[in-house]
């Protein structure tokens, strides 16, 4: 696996670190390309439209994979400058639809695809699940090593963690879906226990919000910025649910605040279609 770029370090407006999650973008070669009839550079401006309007400020954007539909250079070029309208630090994971080298020929910032951020008590991990050509994740020994190394070092100073994803590291119910999760979930929830100081797991992937606790853990998957999928299909199933974000808010002792924020102008998707990956 690639090596990761060293830790970037990020200083908070206030005590409290303000984050917005987008996630899921399928930009497609070039603008005004469609996924399910769905205009995903238009569906992504109204989002952070709805951003700039609904979050006075904020410290970080996590954008978690499946940034591009087909990995194209255009694609993460355009990104580079929408996501530059936000006044905020951006970082980007890769899903399995992503082209990592792709994603870093277009980065103006070397630490774009860093492995972790330090931001006031939190240590955000940017974990890579992606198998490159595979639709799937993994971590695999050299990441799930990596975030043993990491979590040892937030402990000793102190620090609660967040650790995000592109691919979901428990089943969410849907069926089609869950057979993509993280390949070696058990070893990763086996080293995390481990450690009081992981509060939560945020990934994305599954184009759906999803709220839950895994013990003392929250547990969060958020909207696509364009297509959703509908929950609990057993086959792909699109979901005429509007584009969204997440925010999250992370608090000094830990706790964090946290909700979806979706579009209310309906935009086209075709409900019928039996999915769209190649």
């Amino acid at each position: 696996m690639t090596e990761p770029a060293p830790i970037a370090r990020v200083t908070p407006a206030t005590d409290v670190v303000r984050l917005v999650q987008l996630t899921d973008i399928h930009l497609c070669q070039q603008a005004g390309g469609t996924l399910l009839g769905m205009d995903t550079d238009a569906s992504l401006q109204q989002v952070l439209a709805q951003v700039q309007r609904e979050r006075a400020q904020y410290d970080l954007v996590l954008a978690t994979g499946d940034l591009s539909d087909k990995g194209a250079l255009h694609a993460y070029e355009r990104l580079e400058s929408y996501l530059e309208t936000l006044a905020a630090h951006h970082y980007w994971l890769p899903g399995n639809h992503d082209d990592r080298d792709q994603m870093l020929a277009a980065a103006r910032d070397p630490e774009r695809l860093t492995g972790e951020i330090r931001v006031g008590p939190w240590q955000i991990l940017m974990l890579n699940s992606q198998i490159p050509r595979e639709v799937g994740g993994r971590l695999g020994p050299a990441e799930l090593a990596r975030i043993e190394t990491a979590l040892i070092q937030a402990e000793a100073e102190g620090l609660h963690s967040l650790l995000c994803m592109h691919h979901q590291p428990v089943a969410v119910g849907s069926a089609w879906i869950d057979e993509q999760m993280v390949a070696d979930a058990d070893a990763f929830w086996a080293l995390t226990e481990r450690f009081a100081g992981v509060r939560a797991v945020l990934w994305g992937h599954v184009h759906q919000q999803i709220d839950r606790q895994r013990g003392s853990v929250e547990l969060m998957a958020s909207p696509s910025t364009c297509v959703q999928f509908a929950p609990g299909s057993d086959n792909f199933k699109a979901d005429a649910q509007a584009p969204g974000y997440r925010w999250l808010d992370l608090h000094p002792d830990g706790r964090i605040e946290s909700a979806v924020s979706r579009l209310t102008t309906s935009l086209y998707v075709d409900l019928e279609s039996g999915g769209y990956l190649d």
